[in-house]
């Protein structure tokens, strides 16, 4: 068992680090090859393409990894029969998805959007939807047989295909405009979940035949109001959360608009949109992805100390990873604040998302703690508590949007950003200690962790100012730079971290690794919405 689940842990944290990868060079290629209005565009068609993908498999991924694992555990007929309705019922949900985009395309271009250009690229995405629909299924029952080797291998092959796909279209499209362009990114995107999804049923060909063998399917008990009681509160709860981030998304250009009516308009609020959206976020979102390892590791010890009433141990369980996630995201604050600049002008060419980085770097720390304790939150049952939090946030930002966009521009909206990491981070930090009894340490999460920035921050400021005269002209110059001066702040944040607690916190996850001692309790079913919409592009 312990060696079934460090596989699995190690596929899904190293498949999730490669499609992490991929994706950033991918979105850096894109933000090169569309530019800043192009990329605006983009985002703008993600934004409403997200609220559709929500509706088509937000519900039945959860409830496919539910059921499944449920019936596999009783009944192998019943749960091939539970498997044949899902996959209708996937079938069902992305087919209206896919009808209701096409059926909205125009109007959204037009009126939620604000950009006719849009509705070409809405319409090639929504040929997807019931691909995303059935994949979701199907990875829900590798998931309830503990497989992962399906859905990392067909994740691959979609992230492949993607990107093959995207390079292909848009080196021979130069000079398009940018609505045709964008629909290509996202005809490209349908055929890659197409792709995904056939795959994914010839792995589930040969797993059939070993799972349920010549067993008919037969009709498992009370399907239809178990899967709707799963599906409802899923599908209701997170089609809202969808719907208002889509508001804030279509509000943000248009109130950018109004702020630069006499610097360009709709086109540069465009081109600052797609260069905060497109470039500088996922570059800031991208190391979160390595505290994967973590939670794999700390998450389910987290539930089962939950579930047994095992107060103290849970409690240390919080304050390990809550102190971990205080060092890293310190760690990655500190690299972007000193070298986001830099690797801005390398990677985009763009000083306004230097800026951006260097701006947003400093919340880093409330950003990851808010996603590491959200996880926390659900594993404890306080997820009710999240949603609501996340909807307040999102109302909060929506009202920020419209106040401080029209008269402030960007810089309004960054304030917005680093007032709802505050928010959110404080609001879930304190419903976790609350609810599972933890008292606080913020000295210890924080309090180390920034003193080891600090000391980093200054001598990475040393060196960069040191480095200002080396002949960085070029990639290969300017690369040379980040490398030595990133390298050299993150042995100075390590050092000064390293007797603060941290090498106390690395070897107790390093003993509880090898001891194995989550391995009954291992599950891998908290799809956490990831199989619905892949954000790396």
């Amino acid at each position: 068992m312990r060696q079934s689940y460090f596989k699995n842990a190690a596929l899904l944290t190293g498949s999730d680090v490669v499609l992490r990868l991929a994706g950033m060079g991918l979105r850096i290629w894109l933000a090169n090859a569309l530019g800043g209005a192009g990329m605006g565009l983009y985002q703008l068609v993600l934004a409403v393409y997200g609220l559709f993908v929500t509706l088509a498999t937000a519900g039945i991924s959860v409830a496919a990894a539910r059921l499944l694992t449920e019936e596999l555990s009783r009944d192998k007929a019943a749960a091939r029969g539970m498997l044949v309705r899902l996959v209708l019922a996937g079938l069902t949900l992305g087919g209206l998805a896919m009808a209701a985009q096409l059926a909205t395309a125009g109007l959204a271009a037009k009126w939620w959007l604000g950009d006719v250009r849009a509705a070409a690229a809405l319409r090639t995405s929504a040929l997807g939807l019931p691909w995303m629909a059935v994949s979701a299924v199907l990875r829900g029952f590798f998931l309830a047989r503990r497989r992962v080797e399906p859905n990392v291998l067909s994740q691959l092959a979609e992230q492949t295909v993607r990107i093959a796909a995207v390079v292909w279209a848009l080196s021979r499209t130069q000079g398009w405009p940018d609505g045709s362009r964008c629909a290509l990114v996202l005809a490209a995107t349908a055929l890659s979940e197409a792709v995904s999804t056939a795959l994914m049923t010839l792995f589930y060909r040969r797993e059939a035949a070993r799972c349920f063998g010549s067993t008919a399917p037969r009709p498992p008990r009370e399907v239809s109001r178990r899967l709707w009681d799963i599906l409802w509160p899923v599908e209701g709860g997170r089609a809202l959360s969808s719907a208002l981030h889509t508001a804030e998304n279509m509000l943000v250009p248009a109130c950018l608009a109004v702020y630069l009516a006499a610097s360009g308009g709709r086109t540069a609020a465009l081109e600052q949109y797609g260069t905060l959206k497109g470039m500088a976020l996922p570059l800031l979102n991208f190391p979160f992805g390595l505290l994967g390892s973590l939670a794999v590791l700390l998450m389910p010890e987290i539930t089962q100390a939950h579930i047994e009433g095992q107060t103290a141990r849970l409690n240390a369980l919080l304050d390990r990873m809550l102190r971990l996630t205080g060092y890293f995201s310190m760690l990655a604050g500190t690299l972007f604040w000193v070298w986001g600049r830099p690797l801005a002008q390398l990677l985009y060419h763009s000083p306004e998302a230097g800026f951006y980085l260097e701006t947003l770097a400093p919340a880093m720390p409330l950003m990851y703690l808010e996603s590491m304790v959200d996880g926390a939150m659900k594993g404890i049952g306080e997820q009710k508590a999240a949603f609501r939090y996340s909807v307040w946030d999102a109302v909060l930002r929506i009202g920020g949007v419209a106040v401080l966009l029209p008269r402030y521009g960007m810089r309004g909206f960054l304030t917005v950003i680093l007032l709802s990491s505050f928010y959110t981070c404080a609001a879930n930090t304190g419903r976790l200690l609350l609810s599972s009894g933890t008292g606080h340490a913020f000295r210890r999460w924080l309090g180390a962790p920034l003193l080891a920035a600090v000391a980093a921050g200054a001598a990475g400021r040393g060196v960069r100012r040191a480095l200002t005269g080396f002949p960085a002209q070029g990639l290969p110059g300017q690369l040379a730079v980040l490398t030595v001066g990133g390298t050299v702040t993150a042995i100075v944040f390590l050092l000064a971290a390293l007797p603060l607690g941290l090498w106390e916190e690395l070897r107790a996850v390093l003993r509880q690794a090898k001891t194995g001692e989550s391995d009954k309790n291992v599950n891998f079913l908290d799809t956490g919405g990831d199989c619905e919409y892949n954000t790396n592009v």
